[in-house]
């Protein structure tokens, strides 16, 4: 019987030090290994989409449908159980609303954070 592959796909920018501390940690949570991470800056990486929109925003496959945004971000904590409670939330509409007004607004500070965590 073969393995089945982990339930839940998430892709990020390897070449971003904000974004690899941030995976950094997601790994270490993820005990179970329920999260396939995949570099997109690395070689090879299997891409769903144009790699330069799946830098743009942080996306995730949850059950076959591909996310973006906040919602990648829920069901990233919704397969890790200490952050799960969140990503449960994140599942009503006005929490997933907020999330989403507060990382667009994240991503117009991301280059800035960037250039200081070089």
């Amino acid at each position: 019987m073969g393995m089945s592959p982990p339930p839940l796909t998430v892709w990020f920018d390897g070449a971003c030090p904000l974004c690899t501390r941030e995976i950094s940690l997601m790994r270490r949570l993820d005990r179970a290994g329920r999260i396939d991470f995949i570099d997109v800056a690395g070689p090879g990486a299997s891409c769903p989409i144009d790699p330069a929109l799946l830098l743009a925003r942080f996306h995730a496959r949850e059950d076959g449908v591909l996310l973006s945004g906040a919602a990648a971000f829920a069901a990233m904590w919704r397969a890790i159980p200490v952050l799960r409670p969140l990503g449960l939330a994140a599942r009503i509409p006005l929490v997933l609303g907020a999330l989403e007004w507060a990382y667009v607004r994240f991503l117009k500070m991301r280059p800035a954070l960037q250039r200081m965590m070089r």
